[in-house]
C-alpha cells in the first residue's frame, strides 16, 4: 500500500503530497504525526528553504480531517477522536509558528482539517479549481483546525458568515477574502514547484505565475455581510436575515435554520473570543469545544444525516436555537477537569 502522505526533499525545498486521493485526501492521525515529524525535520535543516505542500489527484487539496474515524471513535469512547484533534491542533500551531515559508498549493476541494494544514502557512495559492468551505455546523461540529483565529480576522463579517453557513467561495472569493495570498493556475504549479527546487526566492517564484483571479462573486453580498451577520447572538442573525427580505438574506436564513443550533452558538462564541485570542490559546479553546461535542448528541447526529445515511435531515438535540441555553454554551467553553491541551507535546 501507498503511503498516506509522501515526503521528498527536492532541491531546496521540503515537498509534502497528501496522497488518498479516493478519501479527498482527508486527514488521518498517521498523516498529522508524518507531516509534524517532517516538519520538525525540515525546520533546522539548512538546505531546506522552504516546505511546498499540495493533494494527490484531480480533485482535492485535502477534503477535511477523517470524520468517520472520529465519529466512530467519539461514539466508542476509546479516546481516539480527542487523540486526533489534540495532535491535529498542535499541526496546525506547528504551521502557523514555522520558521521557513510554508506553501500551501491548493488545487481543488479544501475543507475543514485541510483548511488546518494550508491557510496557517505563509502563502496560500488558490487555482481556477479551488473550493473552499468550512462546513462543521451542518455535522454537529464547528470551525475547528484554527478557525477560531482566521475566521475573525477575515474582512468585515465575512468570517461569521463562513462559519455559521458553511458557505462554499470560489478562487477569486478566498482572494478577496484575505484566505488565498495568491492566484495561479493550476498548470503552472508544476513550474512553480521546480522554480521553488531551483532556490529561487519564494515571492519572486510567485510573482512569476501568478495571475488575477478574476471578479469576486461574494463582493456584491459584502455589504449585506457586515450588516446581517453583525448580531451579538444567532437569534439576532437570523432576526436581521428574517427582516431583511432580500433574496441573499431569504436563502442564509433557509440554510441556518438546517444547522446544528448548539454548533451556531458554540461558533459565533468560539470567533467572537477568538478574535481577541492569540493563536495558541485559540487551539486551547477548540479543544476544549471538542470534549462537549464528543459527549453531546449532535455531531454523531450530523455525520449519521449526512456521511453514513445519507439522507440530508438531521434530527438536532436540542432542535430550537432557545432550547441552547447560556448554561449549555459556558459548560462547552470551561476549563476540562484535566486542564487544558498542551501544544507543545
Amino acid at each position: 500500500m501507498e503511503a498516506e502522505v509522501l515526503f521528498e526533499q527536492r532541491g531546496a525545498i521540503g515537498l509534502i503530497t497528501l496522497n488518498r486521493p479516493k478519501a479527498l485526501n482527508a486527514l488521518t492521525l498517521g498523516m498529522c504525526l508524518a507531516m509534524r515529524d517532517a516538519l520538525k525535520a525540515w525546520a533546522v535543516d539548512p538546505a531546506v528553504t522552504a516546505v511546498v505542500v499540495r493533494g494527490a489527484g484531480e480533485k482535492a487539496f485535502c477534503a477535511g480531517g477523517d470524520i468517520r474515524f472520529l465519529h466512530d471513535s467519539g461514539k466508542a469512547g476509546d479516546g481516539g477522536a480527542l487523540q486526533f484533534w489534540a495532535d491535529e491542533y498542535r499541526l496546525n500551531t506547528l504551521i502557523k509558528r514555522y520558521p521557513k515559508p510554508y506553501i500551501a498549493l491548493v488545487d481543488g476541494i479544501v475543507m475543514g482539517g485541510g483548511v488546518g494544514v494550508s491557510a496557517h502557512g505563509s502563502h496560500w495559492v488558490a487555482t481556477e479549481k479551488t473550493l473552499f468551505a468550512m462546513p462543521e455546523t451542518g455535522i454537529g461540529l464547528f470551525p475547528d483546525v484554527g478557525g477560531t483565529y482566521f475566521l475573525p480576522r477575515l474582512p468585515g463579517k465575512v468570517g461569521i458568515y463562513l462559519g455559521l453557513t458553511g458557505a462554499r467561495l470560489k478562487a477569486a472569493d478566498c482572494v478577496h477574502a484575505g484566505i488565498a495570498s495568491h492566484f495561479v493556475p493550476s498548470a503552472a504549479l508544476d513550474g512553480l514547484v521546480e522554480r521553488l527546487a531551483a532556490g529561487e526566492a519564494v515571492d519572486a517564484a510567485l510573482a512569476a505565475v501568478a495571475t488575477d483571479a478574476g471578479p469576486a462573486p461574494i463582493d456584491a453580498n459584502r455589504a449585506a455581510i457586515d450588516r446581517l451577520f453583525a448580531g451579538d447572538s444567532v437569534e439576532a442573525i437570523l432576526a436581521a436575515l428574517d427582516a431583511d427580505g432580500s433574496d441573499f438574506g431569504k436563502a442564509q436564513a433557509a440554510t441556518l435554520r438546517t444547522k446544528s443550533p448548539t454548533s451556531m452558538k458554540f461558533t459565533l462564541r468560539q470567533l467572537q473570543e477568538g478574535a481577541r485570542l492569540d493563536f495558541e490559546d485559540c487551539m486551547r479553546l477548540e479543544y476544549r469545544l471538542t470534549q462537549a461535542i464528543v459527549t453531546g448528541h449532535d455531531f454523531y447526529e450530523g455525520v449519521r444525516a449526512v456521511i453514513i445515511d445519507k439522507d440530508q435531515a438531521p434530527r438536532w438535540q436540542p432542535a430550537a436555537l432557545e432550547e441552547v441555553t447560556p448554561a449549555i454554551v459556558n459548560a462547552a467553553f470551561a476549563t476540562p477537569p484535566q486542564g487544558d491541551l498542551d501544544l507543545a507535546a
